[in-house]
């Protein structure tokens, strides 16, 4: 959810996903258990993908992790270590975790059952709803679904992540969140340019739960889990930082300061690379973080199976009607890379194909959920350390490699240098990959 800012921080994100992704490339010339089909996908064999999975996961120093994957030739799951350090207990696709800001599909998606019932207009200012929004009468619902407001994202402000270090269980109000933000004068004018900005989000649970009548937890149960039998995914009371059984333990090295500001502390440097190799330094539990923080923009748990379940319906349109569905995809827009952002969802464009995904970044977890629906291709992916000690964000590097290896044709093929792969896939910036230099110079994966 939060995402990564400093312009040094971009550099070495980039370059090591490009490092990474040049060796899968030579990793993968064993081509025996992978083998070219007439489709724009490649069979890959559930030896082969937890191989790979085994062999990224050790890199990225990630105590567990799992992938689930699937493609018309099958579908294949690999899961890696463990969810809590010091146990051996193997996660699974049932394994509850914090999906992060996969949760603004959810968030979109309800607003955009709420404009095709009538309840609301995607033009409507925010200001009819939410009062004391700055440019709050010209800044529409569709801007903040798009990323498009100019408005201050609140996770980015230095106080969140001394709050996650020291006061892991301090309670959130949404009135809290806004007031951080709005104290920073807005970006650039509503409409004007892209930013990612959870303050978005945040606002836009408030307008469900005004149109709506009912807490957004209720809404997301009986517009979304509840239809589409999703049993294990929640959105708990804010006053909750209990997470359900069984779930993973989310770890991070350091401060909370590399998700909020992209800042490590202590520095993700190479001596800092070789003390974790040498197992003498071990990253922070940051479970027991009471994510009211992030709510509408990040607060969903949920379990790799219900994900899947997840990002299929809503891009096979099972969750809009024929003219939303169609208003959902129209809103994809670019973003000055390979990545389009629109009402909740990126559009990755690989080689060719196009995946609709989202990802997920919070203190302890990253995780990406992605669907082709030309390739009926589905991956989901989920690891329980947010950043590795190299700077990599894991759930996208595991991502990264997955996609190298079933596609076709592939921009991390072995015969791409490493400065013609898009700096969009080499970073894969799920959240925002560009905004104004005054407000970020970087961003997540």
């Amino acid at each position: 959810m939060p995402r990564f800012k400093t312009r040094s921080r971009r550099c070495r994100v980039g370059a090591v996903l490009v490092g990474a992704a040049l060796a899968s490339a030579v990793f993968s010339a064993g081509a025996s258990a992978v083998t070219p089909t007439k489709s724009g996908l490649r069979t890959i064999n559930q030896r082969t993908l937890q191989a790979l999975v085994d062999k990224t996961a050790r890199t990225l120093h990630v105590p567990g992790a799992v992938v689930m994957l699937r493609t018309p030739h099958g579908a294949l799951t690999a899961t890696y270590g463990t969810t809590r350090l010091g146990a051996q207990v193997r996660p699974r696709p049932s394994t509850y975790f914090r999906i992060a800001s996969i949760t603004k599909t959810m968030t979109s998606a309800v607003i955009l059952q709420l404009a095709q019932e009538g309840k609301l207009r995607l033009g409507d200012p925010v200001s009819k709803y939410v009062p004391g929004v700055p440019n709050g009468e010209t800044i529409t619902l569709a801007e903040l679904l798009e990323m498009r407001s100019g408005l201050f994202d609140y996770t980015s402000d230095p106080v969140m992540a001394p709050s996650f270090d020291h006061d892991p269980t301090k309670v959130w109000t949404p009135q809290e969140l806004l007031a951080i933000s709005f104290a920073h004068p807005p970006n650039f004018a509503p409409g004007s340019a892209y930013e990612y900005s959870n303050t978005n989000y945040a606002l836009l649970g408030l307008v469900v739960e005004k149109v709506d009548g009912r807490p957004l937890a209720t809404a997301m149960q009986k517009r979304l889990f509840g239809p589409l039998g999703m049993k294990h995914t929640l959105l708990p009371p804010s006053t909750s930082n209990v997470i359900p059984s069984p779930y993973a333990h989310g770890y991070l090295y350091g401060s909370a300061s590399i998700v909020t500001t992209g800042i490590a502390d202590p520095p993700y440097t190479p001596q800092f690379e070789a003390a974790v190799d040498a197992g003498l330094v071990q990253p922070k539990d940051f479970t027991s973080v009471n994510h009211s923080f992030a709510t509408a923009a990040g607060g969903v748990i949920s379990t790799a199976d219900d994900l899947d379940t997840w990002i299929r319906a809503l891009v096979r349109g099972r969750v809009l009607n024929a003219k939303y569905q169609r208003i959902w995809l129209d809103s994809l827009q670019p973003t000055g890379t390979s990545l389009d952002y629109g009402y909740g969802i990126n559009r990755l464009r690989w080689a060719g194909n196009s995946l609709y995904l989202h990802g997920g970044e919070t203190v302890g977890y990253n995780s990406e959920a992605a669907h082709d629906p030309a390739n009926k291709l589905t991956l989901v992916v989920w690891a329980n350390l947010t950043v590795s000690p190299a700077g990599v964000l894991t759930a996208n590097d595991l991502m990264l490699k997955v996609l190298d290896r079933v596609y076709v044709t592939s921009p991390l093929a072995p015969q791409r240098l490493a400065a013609t792969v898009p700096s969009s896939i080499r970073s894969c910036a799920t959240h925002a990959p560009t905004a104004p230099p005054a407000a970020r110079s970087t961003e997540r994966c």
